[in-house]
């Protein structure tokens, strides 16, 4: 690894090369395909990889969001439990590799295993990590297996299943995500698109998360019930801002040096192995900036009921001071008010 690229450069870079003599417009039918399948409802007897070059374009289209995606959520742990550091790493379903370079750079994790059950992604994933230069991605196992209620998941310190869940059947689903409570000694994280049915799914996953003993840690500043799981018209998303390279811009077909990648996740703990803290609240819109005045929406616990409810603050310069330089510096997910480690 070059020491003066950052961990999100040298993804950047290894795509970059890994696209090498892929004609331009093999790899935006390819892309094109792949959106319509993802989109759709994806049968999960049938890989939606099919070779390399299906699996080329999809890290080029979709691995910098999936990874600064799974960053954010892992970002959210590890403010949670400063002192926890995972020894280990499972990424179920993780193709080519996104959660496992989060992870990777969140902790230098030396041991990960990726499972997946598409092999041209897991071949992919494991050229892009010799790539990177980094001996913990290096290092990791690249093991191909089915993902569905047949899958045994090991002992682990850390699971992560990202922009999974939508492509299982709900029983499937289910068995999975009691198989990473079961499994996880110390945490499971998972991650959906930042859809209504995404949040749905990881909402889904976070009761029973929860009923099988585990306690949440992010984004929820609590493990008590949703504050907008019976509405409807309202979901719990976040965004990542995910850096556009002239390769990912050429593939996804835009314009622009950035893109925002919306998300739903949750991150849970096994309470007797990890000591982590909830934040007291969580910005859960992007938050609102006036002239003197900060307007944020937060997901906040209610003392006398102990339940989670929604709620508005607003921060003024003339009532608040150095509360309110800090809610104009405040974004979208971010723990309120900051913890004070925090950047």
């Amino acid at each position: 690894m070059n020491d003066t690229l950052s961990l999100p450069e040298v993804l950047r870079s290894a795509l970059a090369g890994l696209l090498d003599g892929l004609p331009p417009r093999q790899a935006t039918q390819a892309v094109d395909r792949l959106i319509a399948n993802y989109r759709g409802t994806t049968p999960t007897d049938a890989p939606v990889l099919r070779d390399r070059s299906d699996v080329a374009a999809y890290a080029a289209y979709r691995m910098p969001a999936t990874f600064e995606a799974v960053r954010s959520a892992l970002g959210a742990l590890r403010a949670a439990a400063p002192g926890w550091t995972p020894g280990t790493h499972l990424d179920v379903g993780g193709g080519t590799g996104a959660a496992s370079w989060a992870v990777s750079e969140a902790w230098g994790t030396q041991s990960s295993t990726v499972l997946d059950w598409a092999e041209p992604a897991l071949a992919l994933g494991r050229e892009l990590a010799e790539a990177s230069g980094v001996p913990a991605l290096k290092a990791t196992r690249w093991q191909r297996s089915r993902i569905g209620a047949a899958l045994t998941v090991e002992s682990t310190d850390l699971i992560t299943v990202s922009y999974v869940l939508k492509e299982l059947t709900g029983a499937d689903r289910d068995t999975l995500v009691d198989q990473a409570a079961r499994a996880a000694r110390g945490a499971v994280v998972l991650v959906e698109p930042g859809t209504p049915d995404g949040y749905r799914r990881v909402l889904a996953a976070r009761e029973r998360l929860v009923a099988a003993g585990l306690r949440i840690a992010a984004p929820c500043p609590d493990s008590g019930r949703c504050p907008v799981a019976d509405d409807a018209s309202n979901w719990c998303h976040f965004s990542a801002r995910v850096s556009r390279s002239s390769l990912h811009r050429k593939v996804k077909g835009g314009t622009l040096a950035y893109e925002d990648e919306k998300f739903a996740y949750v991150a849970a703990v096994r309470p007797e192995a990890v000591d982590a803290a909830a934040a007291e609240a969580r910005i859960v819109r992007r938050p609102q900036i006036r002239k003197g005045l900060v307007m944020l929406e937060l997901c906040r616990g209610e003392e006398d009921s102990g339940r989670l409810g929604l709620v508005r603050e607003n921060v003024s310069k003339k009532r608040h001071g150095e509360l309110y330089r800090a809610a104009r510096d405040a974004d979208w997910g971010d723990a309120w008010p900051p913890r004070p480690d925090s950047d």
